[in-house]
């Protein structure tokens, strides 16, 4: 009996090539440059300075030197004079800007003031000016000798101020030179709240008797309850990385009386090259920021 080699057939039709783009995984390849640059700029180097904090220099490299920075930072002097004034700037400074960005939006909200959108414009103009300009501009009028500001309160008979070379105007040069430059930042938030409150609201109030004045604190303050605690979280963060206005103005001088944590951890990374250390002051303020804005959330109930 004969055996027969029977071959399969083959198949006419052409193979099919596995496609590496289809609907499934084209969102993702969409995002992908977006994660790429979020993981280089931003997830490195977090983990990157958080390794850091823990390794001191020896020679040209890094050895692990466990909490040795940390433990260096809670007896360092310097930093707890750069804590104090950052706190102190905190304290006095964002208050007052709160203020007057709030009296601010009311007045140009109100239909009594004419030229809103010129008035708008002018004070947040200082918001988008370039903070270098602005600097300059503001060490020339505070001269002690020849600048603007003590030449009017020389026509009115007060003694020059050393603006920039005392503790005590220092500081106070500092914050007005923040709150002009940020109030009208804030301004702009709390209009957009303003004019998200029904109008109605005023409306019942006046049928009821109301005054401007009661319908201020008893309707637009409470409606602006969660305007105040987004600007203050915001204004508290931006407080404690200060560092631009006391770097060009006074570098933290004098005697140490502007120096602020960002401006110390600068000094310590770029201009003494202790990296390490630098990296643990930068973790020990992350710390700060994120205790501070949980205990303002607490504190305004917004976590419920």
């Amino acid at each position: 009996m004969s055996q027969t080699n029977a071959e399969p057939a083959k198949s006419n039709q052409p193979k099919k090539r596995k496609r590496w783009i289809t609907p499934k995984n084209v969102p993702y390849l969409f995002i992908l440059p977006a994660v790429t640059f979020f993981l280089i700029f931003t997830v490195y180097p977090v983990i990157s300075s958080l390794l850091l904090s823990f390794q001191k220099r020896e020679g040209s490299g890094y050895v692990f030197a466990g909490l040795e920075n940390y433990i260096r930072l809670f007896q360092d002097g310097l930093f707890y004079k750069a804590l104090g004034n950052t706190f102190l700037i905190l304290l006095i400074q964002v208050p007052i800007q709160l203020f007057l960005a709030v009296i601010i939006a009311v007045a140009l909200n109100s239909q009594l003031v004419k030229m809103k959108s010129f008035f708008r414009i002018a004070f947040f103009m200082p918001a988008i000016t370039a903070l270098v300009a602005s600097s300059i501009i503001f060490m020339i009028m505070l001269d002690e000798n020849y600048g603007l500001i003590n030449y009017l309160l020389s026509i009115v008979g007060v003694e020059p101020i050393a603006w920039l070379s005392d503790p005590f105007w220092a500081k106070v040069a500092l914050m007005v030179a923040i709150t002009w430059r940020w109030t009208g930042y804030n301004m702009v938030i709390f209009l957009a709240g303003l004019q998200n409150i029904p109008g109605s609201l005023y409306e019942a109030a006046e049928m009821d008797g109301a005054s401007k004045l009661k319908q201020f604190f008893y309707i637009t303050i409470p409606q602006l309850k969660p305007i105040f605690l987004f600007t203050f979280v915001l204004s508290t963060i931006g407080t404690l990385q200060l560092f631009d206005e006391p770097y060009i103005l006074t570098e933290g001088g004098p005697n140490n009386s502007t120096l602020t944590i960002t401006l110390y951890l600068y000094q310590n990374g770029f201009r003494y090259f202790d990296f390490g250390y630098a990296s643990a002051i930068a973790y020990v303020l992350v710390l700060i920021i994120g205790v501070l804005s949980w205990a303002q959330m607490k504190w305004a109930g917004e976590d419920k």
